[in-house]
C-alpha cells in the first residue's frame, strides 16, 4: 500500500488517551470473551510456523528505529516476512532503516475519529486478506493496539502484559504475554517480544533469558554519494560569504514531539549554546533542523542569535533524506525526540537532552551522550502512567545548563567522521 502523507492536525492527544481508557477498557473486556472463537478461527487459517509477522507501533517515530533490531531478528530467525502498521503521519520514519518495503505497510489516519474508525476496519480486512499469522504489539499497554492485535486473525499474538501490575488492563487477547521490564532498554524489551515466540509455552513471566547488547545493534546503511554531494551543494549555497564550501556542520534540533512537549530544552538555552560554539569554532556553520511545521520555532531561534552562520533548514530536508544530512555533519544537539534516533542510522554523534524520559530506556542505538539534570521527580513518565505527566514547568530541562552541553559537544566537533553505531552499554550518561 502506498504511503500517504498526512499534514492535517491530528486528534488531540488528551482525547486519544481518554478514549483509550474509557472506551478501550470495556471493548477489550468484551472482545476477550470472544477469544476462544478467535483462537479457533486462527488455528484453522494458519500453520504452526510464523510466516508473516506484523509489527504494531503507531505513535512514536523513534521507536521504528529502536525496533529495527527486533524486526531483523524475527525475519532471520523464522525466515518470515515483516509487515508494519503505523499512523500515517509517522510512516515516513520506516524509510530510514529500509527494513520493511512500502507494500507491507498499512497506515492509519488520525485526522478525525471517523478516519480512525474507517481505517481500523480497513486494517482488519487487510490483515485477514494478507493472511497475517503473527502480530507483535510494540506499544506500551495501549488498548487500541490490543484490539487491533486481538482482532487481526493472527494465530500468534505477542505484546506486553501487566502480569501482577494494576491499572494496565487491556483484556486477555494475547497468546504470548511478555512481562514489561521498566529497567532495561526498550530495544531489548522489543527483542523480548520476538523471543517469546520461541519460549516454552508455560513460561511465566516471559522472557527468561539475557538479551545481549550486540542483539540491539543497528545494521549500518551505506550513504548515497550522489545524494550526499547534491545536499552538500545545496547547503554550501546557503553559507555566508565568510565560510568556505565544505565547512563543518553542527545540527541543532530544538523541537520535540507534541506527544510530550515537556521534553523541549528552553530556546534561550539553545541560543546561548550556539553563541558559544560560534565563538569557539569560527569555521563552523550551525543548521537548525526540523519539519516545515517547526519553521516558527526555528525562525525564532535564528532571530535570537542573529548570525549568518546560523541557517534555518527546517522543512528543507524530508525525513527520508535525514540520514544523508546526518552523514555530512560533525555532531547534533537534540531534545529527546525522533531525530536522536534517526541520527543513529547514520552513526552521527549526538548530545541528547533528557528530562521527563530516561536514557536508560530510550537512549539512541548510535554514538550519543545523554545529559540529565538528575532531579528527584525525573523521569516522570512511564508505561504505568501512559507517558502522561501533570508537569507544566519542566525544571528538569531548564537545569541542564548550556555550559554542560558545550563541554560534551566540543570533543564531538573534532571528530572527522561519524562513529560506528554502538550499544546503549557503550554510551555516556551524565546526570
Amino acid at each position: 500500500m502506498p504511503r500517504r502523507t498526512d499534514t492535517r492536525r491530528a486528534i488531540p492527544l488528551a482525547t486519544m488517551r481518554r478514549l483509550d481508557r474509557h472506551l478501550g477498557v470495556p471493548l477489550c473486556a468484551v472482545v476477550s470473551l470472544l477469544r476462544p472463537l478467535l483462537d479457533l478461527a486462527a488455528r484453522r487459517r494458519h500453520g504452526p510456523r510464523p510466516c508473516r509477522i506484523l509489527f504494531v507501533e503507531l505513535s512514536e517515530m523513534g521507536s521504528t528505529v529502536l525496533a529495527d533490531p527486533a524486526i531483523r531478528m524475527a525475519e532471520a530467525r523464522h525466515g518470515a516476512e515483516a509487515w508494519f502498521v503505523i499512523f500515517t503521519s509517522n510512516a515516513a520514519s520506516l524509510e530510514l532503516t529500509g527494513t520493511i518495503p512500502p507494500e507491507r505497510v498499512f497506515t492509519i489516519r488520525t485526522g478525525s475519529l471517523v478516519e480512525v474508525a474507517v481505517d481500523t476496519l480497513r486494517f482488519l480486512a487487510w490483515t485477514w486478506h494478507n493472511r497475517i499469522d503473527t502480530v507483535i504489539d510494540l506499544e506500551l499497554f495501549s488498548r487500541f493496539t490490543a484490539l487491533l492485535t486481538g482482532l487481526s486473525g493472527a494465530r500468534r499474538r505477542v505484546g506486553f502484559h501487566r502480569v501482577t501490575g494494576e491499572g494496565l488492563y487491556r483484556g486477555n487477547l494475547l497468546t504470548h504475554g511478555v512481562a514489561y521490564n521498566p529497567h532495561q532498554h526498550i530495544a531489548k524489551s522489543f527483542v523480548a517480544l520476538v523471543d517469546a515466540l520461541d519460549r516454552p509455552a508455560g513460561e511465566r513471566p516471559m522472557t527468561k533469558r539475557v538479551i545481549r547488547d550486540d542483539e540491539i545493534r543497528l545494521v549500518p546503511r551505506a550513504g548515497d554519494p550522489v545524494a550526499m554531494a547534491a545536499l552538500r551543494a545545496r547547503i554550501d549555497d546557503l553559507l555566508p560569504a565568510g565560510l568556505q564550501p565544505g565547512s563543518p556542520l553542527l545540527l541543532i534540533n530544538p523541537h520535540a514531539s507534541d506527544l510530550l512537549p515537556q521534553r523541549r530544552w528552553p530556546l534561550d538555552h539553545f541560543a546561548r549554546l550556539i553563541r558559544q560554539v560560534l565563538v569557539l569554532r569560527p569555521e563552523l556553520a550551525v543548521l537548525i533542523t526540523g519539519a516545515a511545521t517547526d519553521a516558527a520555532m526555528a525562525g525564532r531561534l535564528c532571530r535570537m542569535i542573529e548570525d549568518p552562520r546560523v541557517i534555518d533548514l527546517s522543512g528543507r530536508v524530508e525525513i527520508a533524506g535525514l540520514p544523508t544530512l546526518y552523514r555530512l555533519a560533525r555532531a547534533m544537539v537534540t531534545n529527546d525526540s525522533g531525530p536522536a534516533h534517526f541520527a543513529a542510522v547514520a552513526g552521527l554523534p549526538t548530545v541528547v537532552l533528557y528530562g521527563p524520559e530516561t536514557p536508560a530506556l530510550y537512549a539512541p542505538l548510535g554514538p550519543s551522550i545523554a545529559l540529565t539534570a538528575g532531579l528527584a521527580c525525573s523521569p516522570c513518565v512511564s508505561a504505568a502512567n501512559h507517558r502522561n505527566t501533570p508537569c507544566t514547568d519542566a525544571v528538569c530541562m531548564r537545569e541542564i545548563l548550556p555550559t554542560r552541553v558545550l563541554a560534551a559537544l566540543l570533543p564531538l566537533l573534532d571528530i572527522a567522521a561519524p562513529q560506528a553505531a554502538r550499544s546503549p552499554a557503550d554510551r555516556k550518561v551524565e546526570a
